[in-house]
This record gives C-alpha cells, structure tokens and sequence, in this order.
C-alpha cells in the first residue's frame, strides 16, 4: 500500500473502506475512507489514524514512506473510532510517541477508549511546532463531538478538518478536481445533512473560526481533500449551517393499499401546479438518509402513513424518529401530515405530534380519508395545498 503526497513531505497514509453501505443508519453506497496524515519534518507527525480493523492497511501505507517506530507525535483530532480506532496499533510500533488530543473532553475520556498512553490535552490558541512547520489547534466542540477540533498547518495552509467538510465517498483519486464535481457535492451535503444537520450552530461556529485562516488545502477526515474548490464547499457549509431553504416540497409516504400513496400523488400535483419543484419519497423504496439530503435544504415536507395497529407504519415511524434525531428545530420548514385510515386513524395525529417534534411548524392540519379517497376528496385535498400556497 502507497501513501500519496498531498505536498511536499506532507502524505495522505489513510484507507478506503470499499464495502462500507451502513453508517450508524445512514446508507453509504459509494463506501468510505478513514484519512490519516503523515508530516515528515524534523518531529514525525502523524494526523489522525483509522478504523479498527484496518490498521495493516494504515501501517503499510505509513511504511512506504518511514519507519512508523519513527513517528514522534499523533494528533487525534476526534474520538470517535472510525478515526482514532488504530492507535494503539501505531502506539505499538512508536511507544514513546506523544499524543496530543483536545481538552478538557478529549483528555478526559481518550483513556477510556485505549488506556494508559502518552497523552496530552490542547485548547484554542495552543501550537506544536515541528521543525519548518507548525500545528495550530481549533477545538470545534460538538461538530460533532464533545472532543472534535481542526489541525491546521499556517506555512502549507492546510486545515485537517476530521469530520468537517467529509463525504462518504470510497475511490483511488484523492483531489476534489480528480473526481465529478456534482457527485462529491452531492456526498459532501448527505454527509452534513445525515451528521451534522443538528449542529448548524456549532458548524456555524466553527467556520466563524476558520474565516481569517488562508487554505489551499481542506484535508479531510474521510473521503476526498478539497483543493480547486475549497471555497465552493466553504460557502456550501455556510449555507446548510445558516437553515436556509429553498422553494421546493418533500413529501414522504408509506401506503398498504395505495390510499395514502394517491393523495401524495396529489399533493405532488398541487406543488407541482405553482412551479414549486417537489420529490416524492416511498418508504419502502427509498433510504431515509437520502431523504434526509434533500429535506436539508426543502421549505415544505408532507409526511403521510395509513393507521396499522392504532399506530404509524414502521417504516413511516422510523424516519421520523430518525429525521427528529436530526432536526435543527428551526421554524423554517414548513410541514403537515396526512393518511387514509379504516376505522381509528391515529397515525395521522401520530405523525403531525412527531414533525412538531421536530421544531417544524405545522403549516396546514392534519388531513385524513377514510377508506379510499373519492374523487372530490382529492379534489379538495389538492385545493387545501394550493390555497395555502396562494
């Protein structure tokens, strides 16, 4: 295994998880990578490591370029495994290394995770110099962890942003101009839709302290770096961290016998006829992470379940559950829930109470049919839709 020099005497030594299709219920189907980076100068430094179960990988790679014995630092810029799972692996082979980690929550809980090691804690302002180079710390808490900051290297402009700005995105090439362009900005925003969405704040924050900082280079935690457009993910960030929306309507469903499934078509139809562009989502087809990507930036989302069991569908409950896990609790989006029911037609009621769960203001009340729609009870429930559209 190669490492690729991103810049001179600066190496990408990470791995790419091929087969990865599930991340903690966020379907990733083009895989992942786990980025680690190497810097050789007069103090070997090793940025980040990898997932467990994939250090072979990380030390040949490190290996094509130095003895891993060699390493003097490692900087953990996150706790969360899939990045710092390989540690005590390159501990190992480099026992007197030092480790450096975010504090007070990335000093205090490392040992959990791996023990009695050579730790150490850093704050906002604290620097590492290296030899030519130096290591600036950026705690970035709750972004998406109590210990998560960037790495960033002020004499190569380079932010090592961990989570920020990643993708799960498996490939060979490792530069953003490398691969399509609408494909990576299509990973990079399900990424922050699935990940981060719930904290735009702390994203915000973070950008906030990045914005002074000249980067030509955004090394990434996963998936591909950012080079070429590295202002273009930079104002995307900054507008999925600022809850704008756009004119465009969600509508999500799952049906038994077709009836909830008509009046989405619907409903559809009506958005469709005052130009606002709308995606119509079947739950037992559709992943809820996709999903999720486009409500990131949709203004209106319809969200409708038959009653099964005095209850929501399991599918219908599921996405909801996972969407309020997910929600910034803004007022911005505009929601209502909708079913055809046999006898109870709970569910109805059901989902209204978990989109205002989710902080979504109920834009038009809950619309329920009995039994299979008429044609006039279509009729009307596309009317309700464009009247409030009016």
């Amino acid at each position: 295994m190669q490492a690729v020099e991103i810049k001179k005497g600066i190496y990408w030594v990470g791995v790419i998880d091929w087969n990865l299709r599930n991340f903690h219920g966020y379907r990733t189907g083009r895989g992942s990578s786990y980025n680690a980076y190497l810097i050789i100068d007069e103090k070997i430094t090793l940025i980040d490591t990898a997932k467990v179960g994939f250090k072979n990988e990380l030390l040949s790679r490190i290996s094509s370029v130095i003895d891993p014995a060699k390493i003097d630092y490692i900087i953990c810029n996150h706790l969360e495994q899939d990045h710092s799972g390989c540690i005590p692996a390159v501990m190992e082979k480099c026992p007197n290394a030092q480790i450096y980690t975010c504090m007070p929550n990335g000093l205090k809980n490392i040992p959990k995770f791996y023990g009695d090691l050579n730790y150490k804690g850093v704050k906002a302002g604290d620097s590492l110099n290296i030899g030519s180079r130096t290591l600036r710390f950026i705690p970035v808490p709750m972004l998406h962890w109590p210990d998560s900051m960037f790495t960033y290297c002020p004499e190569e402009k380079i932010l090592f942003s961990n989570d920020g700005f990643g993708q799960h995105f498996a490939a060979t090439e490792r530069f953003d101009n490398e691969v399509n362009f609408n494909t990576l900005m299509y990973e990079a925003k399900k990424y922050y839709a699935n990940i981060l969405m719930l904290y735009g704040h702390q994203a915000a924050t973070a950008l906030k302290a990045v914005s002074t900082l000249p980067i030509d280079i955004i090394a990434t935690g996963h998936g591909i770096i950012w080079h070429k457009y590295v202002d273009k993910i930079i104002d995307n960030y900054k507008k999925w961290s600022s809850n704008d929306t756009e004119e465009k309507a969600i509508i999500v469903y799952d049906s038994m016998w077709h009836s909830t499934e008509t009046m989405a078509k619907y409903i559809v139809e009506a958005f469709s006829q005052k130009k606002i562009p709308a995606q119509l989502y079947d739950l037992k087809i559709n992943h809820i992470s996709d999903i999720v990507t486009d409500i990131l930036t949709a203004k209106y989302i319809a969200v409708g379940s038959p009653t099964l069991n005095n209850n929501m569908m399991p599918t219908v409950a599921s996405f909801l559950c996972y969407l309020k896990g997910l929600s910034p609790k803004d007022k911005g989006r505009l929601s209502f829930a909708f079913g055809s029911y046999g006898w109870g037609g709970q569910s109805i009621a059901q989902a209204e109470d978990e989109l205002k769960a989710c902080g979504f203001t109920i834009w038009i009340d809950k619309i329920r049919i009995k039994n299979i729609p008429s044609n006039e009870e279509l009729k009307q429930l596309k009317n309700t839709v464009l009247e409030k559209l009016s």
